[in-house]
C-alpha cells in the first residue's frame, strides 16, 4: 500500500487534488469557528445551495468558466442574508430556509428544462455530493484557488481581533466604535469563496461538514477562542488530507470520504473528553 501511495503521489494530478483540499480545509476552518459561535453556522448550507443553483445556470449558458457567475451571485446571496437576517419579520435561520431552498429548487427546474448533457441525474448526483474532478484539476484552476486562500487567510489574519470582537460580544464591539456591520459582511463574503471553491470537492450537500465538525471537535478540547481556532484548522487539514489519499486508494468518493474523516475526529475528541472527565 505504501509502494501505492508513493506511485499515486508522483503524478501531479494528484498533487493538485491535495494542494486544493487542504487550503480549502484550512479556509473553511478558520471562518468555522466565528460561525458555529454566533450560530450561524447553517449559512453554509444555504450558501451551498445558491451555488448549485448559480452552477445551473451557467452550465445552461454554456460558461466555459462557472465560477465567473456563481461567485458574485453566492456573494451577492451571502450579503442577502446577512441584511434579512436583522429583518424583524424574516428572522436568519427563516431567511437562510427560504434563500437555500429556493435556489436548489430553482437549479434543479432549469437544469430538467434546459439541461444540454445526457447525464442529467450523474450531473446532479455529482454537484449534490461531489466527484473526483478534484483529480482532474488544471494548473489555472489551482492557481486561482491558491490566490483565493491567501486572500482569506489574509483577511482573517489581519482583521483577527475584529473578528474575534464581533463573534463574541457584536452590541460591545459596536459600542467600542468597531464596525460591526462591515465585519459581518466580510465574515459573510469570505465564506462565501470559500463555498465556491469547495463545491468540486465535497458537493454543495457536504460542504457544511467542512465547517461546523472542525470548529466542534476543537470546542471539546480547548475554550480559548485561538486555540479553538488553531485546533479547528489542524483537524481540518489532517482529514482533508487522509480523506484525499483514502479516496485515491480506495476509490471511494472524495467528498464523503473527507467528510467521513472529520465526523471520525469529532468522536475521537468526545471520546478524550470523556476519558479526561473520568480520569479526574
Amino acid at each position: 500500500m505504501i509502494d501505492m501511495l508513493n506511485l499515486y503521489l508522483s503524478f501531479p494530478y494528484v498533487q493538485r487534488a491535495i494542494i486544493v483540499g487542504v487550503l480549502i480545509a484550512l479556509c473553511s476552518s478558520l471562518l468555522g469557528v466565528t460561525l458555529v459561535l454566533k450560530r450561524f453556522s447553517y449559512i453554509g448550507d444555504g450558501l451551498s445551495h445558491v451555488a448549485f443553483g448559480a452552477m445551473a445556470v451557467a452550465g445552461i449558458l454554456r460558461l466555459s468558466n462557472d465560477m465567473l457567475l456563481v461567485l458574485p451571485i453566492t456573494m451577492i446571496s451571502a450579503i442577502l442574508l446577512l441584511r434579512s437576517g436583522r429583518n424583524t419579520r424574516i428572522k436568519g435561520d427563516a431567511a437562510i430556509a427560504m434563500i437555500s431552498v429556493g435556489a436548489l429548487a430553482v437549479g434543479y427546474l432549469l437544469l430538467n428544462l434546459f439541461h444540454t448533457s445526457g447525464n442529467l441525474s450523474g450531473d446532479v448526483c455529482t454537484t449534490l455530493f461531489g466527484s473526483m474532478s478534484i483529480l482532474t484539476l488544471r494548473p489555472a484552476e489551482v492557481w486561482l484557488c491558491l490566490g483565493l486562500s491567501i486572500a482569506v487567510m489574509i483577511l482573517f489574519f489581519v482583521f483577527y481581533n475584529r473578528i474575534f470582537a464581533v463573534t463574541f460580544d457584536e452590541d460591545f464591539a459596536r459600542a467600542t466604535g468597531t464596525r460591526a456591520d462591515a465585519y459581518n459582511l466580510l465574515i459573510a463574503t469570505v465564506i462565501a469563496v470559500i463555498i465556491v471553491m469547495a463545491m468540486n470537492l465535497v458537493g454543495s450537500l457536504l460542504i457544511s461538514a467542512l465547517i461546523i465538525f472542525p470548529a466542534m471537535a476543537a470546542m471539546r478540547l480547548f475554550k480559548s477562542f485561538r486555540s479553538v481556532t488553531i485546533c479547528s484548522a489542524v483537524l481540518s487539514v489532517c482529514c482533508a488530507l487522509a480523506g484525499l489519499l483514502i479516496s485515491i486508494l480506495a476509490g471511494t468518493p472524495v467528498g464523503s470520504t473527507i467528510v467521513a474523516a472529520d465526523i471520525a475526529a469529532f468522536l475521537a475528541c468526545c471520546g478524550v473528553v470523556k476519558l479526561q472527565r473520568r480520569t479526574v
